[in-house]
């Protein structure tokens, strides 16, 4: 089965929707969609980017919707180890990425670190998601997270019990101001580094979309970050806040996500991240600012990337 698993992933990459699932389980008799997340950790594993711990993780998980998303964990050489992404934290990026309204279990490599299980706070009945810790051997269970943090701070104590949380609709009202003077495109190229068309216009309507989308109910900062490939293909992310702050999952790696998870790029940083161009849609004079990361990560993971920077008034955060 770990073989088919290994197969059946690679063809249809980081989201299963939920026909190809029941295909699946029928293929390999399996009877429940928990087991069949079980089964494809393995390959998760092997699509993992871990080149400074050398450490794959691989999480799988079911969203309410019945499709199964694909988590991995990713590390950039270069840059600071806190611009990592956790599997748990890809996964649920990648939930939001394509809709998903909340995640109900989740097969995963390795037990989650305290930093994941903090992030996964933000969804809502984070207590009663089932986690099965695949590196337990058999007959390991799901067991819910509330097993895992028994005492939680998160958005109940800081937030109205109606609040939006994560995965849930955001619509942050925002209204865009004029281009940021020290991002304009540099002398002798454009900002998009020849690519012709729309791309610019659709960079920023991506970015600003991301924003709009963002959770960022605690510091009131909504953010959005795009990036182009040489195809002119665009991706975004969206800032993703954790009660507890520094498990945040800001806009730019939410935006790899993104990329990574629609297939492309052939892992390790610097290489196979093929960005040309970059958008950063985000609050005029605002506490929390990602330009500076923004401006770092690119340097490293994608140095001829162009970046434009487009401020907004902010009137609410959801």
């Amino acid at each position: 089965m770990e073989e088919k698993a290994a197969r059946s992933t690679a063809e249809i990459g980081f989201v299963i929707e939920v026909d190809a699932a029941a295909a699946m389980m029928k293929e390999w008799g399996v009877a429940t969609a928990p087991e069949l997340l079980v089964a494809l950790v393995p390959s998760a594993l092997r699509m993992a980017r871990p080149p400074i711990s050398n450490f794959p993780v691989g999480a799988v998980g079911l969203g309410e919707s019945g499709r199964i998303y694909v988590g991995v964990n990713m590390e950039f050489p270069g840059l600071p180890l806190h611009h990592s992404i956790h599997a748990e934290q890809f996964l649920v990026t990648n939930a939001a990425v394509h809709g998903e309204t909340g995640i109900r279990c989740i097969a995963v490599s390795s037990a989650p670190c305290g930093h994941c299980r903090q992030f996964l706070q933000e969804l809502r009945r984070a207590a009663d998601i089932q986690i099965l810790v695949t590196s337990d051997g058999p007959g390991s269970a799901f067991l819910p997270l509330s097993s895992f943090l028994p005492r939680p701070f998160g958005p109940p104590d800081l937030l109205h019990k109606d609040h939006p949380l994560l995965l849930e609709p955001h619509d942050n009202k925002i209204a865009l101001l004029d281009d940021d003077e020290d991002a304009k495109a540099p002398a002798g190229g454009g900002i998009c580094n020849g690519i012709g068309g729309d791309l610019e216009e659709r960079l920023r309507a991506a970015a600003e979309g991301a924003a709009r989308a963002s959770h960022a109910p605690y510091s009131k900062c909504p953010a959005g970050f795009a990036v182009a490939d040489g195809e002119g293909r665009v991706y975004a992310g969206s800032y993703e806040e954790s009660a507890a702050y520094n498990p945040s999952l800001g806009p730019v790696q939410a935006a790899a996500v993104a990329y990574v998870a629609a297939g492309c790029g052939g892992g390790g940083a610097g290489k196979g991240y093929g960005f040309v161009a970059a958008a950063l849609a985000e609050a005029e004079g605002v506490p929390v600012s990602h330009e500076a990361t923004a401006r770092v990560f690119l340097a490293v993971v994608a140095p001829r990337a162009h970046l434009k920077v487009y401020r907004f008034h902010s009137s609410a955060a959801t």
